[in-house]
């Protein structure tokens, strides 16, 4: 079995994509040339000297690109579709409407949290997301706060972590076989998390800018609008749900999510154009995630530790820096973990930076100001606070009961890859 190497036990693969998130941290007005430049430069590394997987040079990047393709083509799907929709939401002017229903102090913004977690519960989250971020963006006339932003990603996420249509990492465990009832108990730590980072989001946003009192006069709801945005987002929960009952393995093979969201935009176009004009800036958004999502897969996470609630917590951590679908998919394949946790942690954890999930990058498309590690991580404290609250609520309530593997591991599977140790 072709060995990985190593400098001081690490890996260089994870050094190599750790230099790429310092890059995107410090120079944030360039994140996208910092993305692509580290995939190129990972993607060469990998082909001449360490294998992918336990596959070496050529064949093991055509066989990441193989497994991976399908989630690179559904998430670009969703995040130039949602672009879209997120426009046709802003322009149905229902979020100029909204203050009329929302109390007017900082409860105001903490209720418009508690509507993108419950919409990211039966939604895709960057939906709920780019529609939260586009909400706020009227309620607050476009002055909104860093820690406010980081806590719109963090309630998407947290409401799609108990929901196996909520989020694609729960959808993974769902098609591998997970209950539903077991993923769903992921909600006793989102929600004590979202009433903690909530509440001190809010009141940093209305401090910041408070929320607009009042409708501008004249303002009506254009119902075509939200219809085809009610339209966009059924063909994308119905897709998701249609193919997990009825043909799960379509969904290894086949973008259908990011396909059903692309029809409905084109049929819906009859009723309201789409903002055509945004797709450029969408789409070097989306490279920019893709990118990261590469270099995330190509990584050999194999090395993680034995399953375990404190593996669980840590997951949390890393899946703010690395992609949480091949740590998913690790975990599923290791076997052994208590779901509920592992949803939890794999789904929020990405919150607690901005290119951690994909709805973080979603928002930061639309905004780039949040585009800064730095601020976010000193504004948005209260989601990685809130996180480690939730997590340790859930381990004092429900405890932690691992399910049996899904398979049995062999001599052949990744996780008896090796890790060379440098001689000195």
């Amino acid at each position: 079995m072709p060995t990985i190497p190593a400098v001081a036990g690490i890996p260089i693969d994870f050094i190599l994509f750790a230099c790429v998130l310092i890059g995107v941290a410090l120079f944030h007005h360039h994140t996208l040339r910092v993305a692509v430049t580290g995939l190129a430069v990972i993607t060469v590394y990998k082909v001449l000297w360490s294998p992918f997987h336990g596959v070496p040079g050529l064949a093991g990047l055509l066989s990441v690109l193989h497994h991976e393709w399908v989630t690179i083509a559904n998430l670009f799907g969703l995040l130039l579709g949602f672009a879209l929709l997120a426009k046709h939401f802003e322009e149905s002017r229902l979020p100029q409407i909204l203050p009329r229903f929302l109390p007017d102090d900082w409860k105001g913004g903490f209720v418009m949290l508690v509507l993108v977690f419950v919409l990211s519960s039966f939604l895709d989250n960057i939906a709920a997301a780019m529609i939260g971020a586009t909400m706020a963006t009227v309620l607050y006339r476009g002055k909104l706060h860093v820690g406010f932003l980081a806590a719109i990603v963090a309630a998407s996420n947290a409401g799609g972590s108990g929901s196996v249509v909520g989020d694609t990492t729960t959808t993974m465990m769902w098609i591998a076989g997970v209950s539903p009832l077991n993923v769903l108990d992921a909600y006793v730590a989102a929600i004590p998390a979202l009433l903690f980072f909530g509440v001190i989001a809010a009141r940093q946003q209305h401090r910041f800018q408070p929320i607009t009192r009042d409708a501008p006069a004249g303002a009506g709801v254009d119902w075509g609008r939200l219809a085809v945005v009610a339209i966009i987002l059924l063909a994308a929960v119905g897709a998701n749900v249609y193919f997990n009952v009825r043909q799960p393995e379509t969904l290894d093979h086949v973008p259908v999510i990011g396909l059903a969201v692309w029809v409905a935009l084109l049929v819906t176009a009859i009723l309201r154009r789409p903002e055509w004009s945004l797709l450029p800036n969408a789409t070097r958004g989306s490279i920019f995630l893709l990118s990261l999502v590469l270099c995330a897969s190509m990584m050999p996470v194999e090395a993680l530790p034995a399953a375990s609630w404190q593996s669980a917590l840590g997951l949390g951590f890393v899946s703010a820096v690395f992609d949480n679908i091949p740590l998913t998919a690790l975990a599923l394949h290791q076997g052994g973990y208590d779901w509920g946790f592992l949803a939890y942690a794999v789904g929020f954890g990405g919150s607690m930076i901005w290119f951690g999930s994909s709805a973080g990058v979603a928002l930061a498309t639309m905004l780039p100001h949040a585009r800064s590690v730095g601020a976010w991580v000193r504004h948005g404290w209260h989601v990685a606070v809130g996180y480690l609250l939730g997590f340790f609520v859930m381990l004092a309530v429900l405890g932690w009961h691992p399910d049996a593997p899904h398979k049995r591991t062999t001599a052949a599977d990744p996780a008896h890859v090796s890790v060379a140790t440098p001689v000195p």
